[in-house]
């Protein structure tokens, strides 16, 4: 099965591409090569640029406490482990702490480093981090791996409270889905929601099927054309049944 998740507001939006920029720093700052480092760089670069738009910290302050509330509820609630309640308090509260140590803007530690910054004003720029352009680049690149990775890891280190408190609430959010099964006829769906709230849409189909959802979603409906996967045409609708999994993800709010 091949899953794909659509966030439906600009919050989830937000978490979700930070997920795949930091795992991608993450991958790249443990391998080796210079190029590694460099795309590490310059996935650090598009970090900087995601954390800047909106206020990060104070957004997972707010979540982080509405979901502490709603969890704390469900304490003496037979149904639910008590142990491992406690494990996710546990891990809200010393990710709020953690946040709330942040002193500053988030980032401006990356800002105030001119270093940086050059580089990151000539990247913006079609091969504009060649040798002859950035000699301190390439001469950051050509020393060895070890200290290249402690560069990189002291960069990101600042940022680390904003990855562990967004992890928390994107886990709680897929953890919270209800699943249900579908099948698209002749390529498309639809489904009015019914009152039925959610803040990301999980769709789920067969690797064996060449198809692409693409999803349309309001408060008032959920609209799913299923895209033949053809790299080279124009995109065309996939005009056969596609049998899927749909599920709403959703925490307190």
């Amino acid at each position: 099965m091949i899953s794909y998740e659509y966030p439906l507001n600009e919050k989830v939006r937000t978490l979700l591409r930070l997920e795949d920029l930091f795992a991608r720093m993450v991958y790249f700052t443990n391998h080796d090569q210079s190029m590694d480092h460099h795309a590490a760089l310059s996935t650090l670069f598009e970090i900087l640029e995601v954390i800047s738009r909106a206020d990060l910290k104070s957004d997972l302050l707010q979540e982080l406490e509405r979901q502490k509330r709603s969890l704390s509820a469900l304490h003496n609630n037979p149904e639910i482990s008590e142990d491992a309640l406690d494990t996710i308090l546990a891990e809200i509260e010393a990710a709020s702490a953690n946040l709330l140590a942040m002193t500053g803007k988030v980032g401006q530690h990356l800002r105030e480093n001119e270093w940086l910054m050059g580089i990151k004003q000539r990247a913006v720029m079609p091969g504009g981090t060649c040798e002859f352009d950035l000699p301190s680049y390439h001469y950051w690149q050509e020393q060895d791996a070890i200290l290249r990775r402690q560069s990189l890891q002291t960069w990101l280190a600042p940022l680390s409270p904003l990855h562990a408190g967004f992890k928390i609430i994107l886990r709680l959010l897929r953890e919270n889905g209800k699943v249900f099964r579908f099948t698209a006829h002749q390529g498309t769906f639809q489904q009015m929601q019914g009152g039925r709230v959610a803040q990301m849409l999980r769709v789920r189909i067969s690797r064996k099927l060449a198809c692409i959802p693409e999803v349309g979603a309001n408060k008032y409906a959920i609209n799913i054309r299923f895209i033949a996967a053809n790299y080279a045409a124009k995109s065309a609708l996939f005009e056969q049944d596609v049998p899927f999994e749909l599920t709403f993800c959703s925490i307190s709010t």
